[in-house]
Formats: C-alpha cells, structure tokens, sequence
C-alpha cells in the first residue's frame, strides 16, 4: 500500500482546489492519502533577518517531513494575480530553506482550478517550470476550469474533464 499526501497550495477554509485535490487523491488505487491543509503549519513571513534571529520554523520543517514520508504528492495551486498564493509561496520559501531538493523526486500529479475559464493555467506554468529545480517529478497536470459549473457533489460533473483527469491519476498511480 503506497502512502501519498494532497494539498491545496491555499489557506482559505472552503478552497476549491483542496476540493479538487482530495477527489483526485480519491480515484487513486490501492493507496492511503492523507489530506494536508496549510492552515495546520503555519508560519512567519519568509525573511532572512527572521531566520537569522530565530532559525527555521517547526512547521516548515513538519510539511517537508510529510513530503519525505509520502509515496506521492498530489497538489491543486490556487491561482492569485497569475501567481501561487502568498500562504503556499511561503511554506514554499521555508521549506527551500532546509531541504533544496524540497520534492524529493517524489512522483507528482500537479493540478489547479479556477472559477474562470483558464483553469489556473498560469500558476501551472509557472510550477511547472520552478518545481523540477526543486526536484519535483511531475508525472501528471490537470487543470479544471470552471470550477462551479464542472464540479458538484464531491466530484467533477463534466464527463471529459473527469476523463482527463482519470487518465492523469492513471499517470501517476503507475509511478507510484
């Protein structure tokens, strides 16, 4: 039984790419998921100044830890202003701080949604392009646009979007 970890790279209560993340952790087989929030590590704002004066945070420390333990990430990034959230930048920066290679070559399935018709493409493209430097092994993308008319009841309504992700989850389940 493989252990993986899904996250939304958001702090908000009602996100609807932690919504999106645990579904698809869901479609994985023969697999235990554990479902990570960010508001459970928080953390100070990244600074030199405060990581000289006060080292490294537990938190950040506890999030690469579940990373490390995992067989397999799954993670939606919220999209703000075309960039990652500044709660998932952060945990970003922090865990960067202790370990470079912060994925752990880890097989991936990276994902965003958005209640816009783009889907979260552009945070896509930008993790797509940064996560590898940091030794992510992105086995798998999947952007759902339109969040409200394509998901309800737990679980995404639009019969070739839910296609589309199923045979990325496949992706991934097989690199696991």
């Amino acid at each position: 039984m493989k252990n993986i970890i899904a996250f939304a790279g958001s702090n908000s209560k009602t996100s609807i790419n932690k919504h999106l993340a645990t579904y698809a952790s869901s479609l994985v087989d023969n697999a235990v998921t554990k479902i990570l929030d960010l508001n459970d590590f928080e953390l100070p704002l990244y600074g030199i100044d405060y990581e000289n004066a006060h080292g490294i945070p537990d938190n950040a420390k506890a999030f690469l830890n579940q990373i490390e333990a995992s067989d397999g990430i799954i993670i939606s990034l919220a999209e703000h202003n075309g960039a990652y959230t500044a709660a998932f930048k952060n945990l970003f920066d922090w865990m960067s701080r202790v370990e470079q290679k912060t994925f752990m070559s880890k097989p991936m399935l990276l994902m965003a949604t958005s209640p816009g018709g783009r889907g979260g493409q552009s945070v896509l493209e930008m993790a797509s392009d940064r996560f590898p430097r940091h030794d992510a092994n992105i086995v798998g993308k999947f952007s759902l646009p339109f969040f409200g008319d394509n998901f309800s009841e737990g679980k995404i309504s639009n019969t070739e979007l839910n296609d589309q992700l199923l045979e990325e989850v496949k992706q991934f389940a097989d690199s696991l």
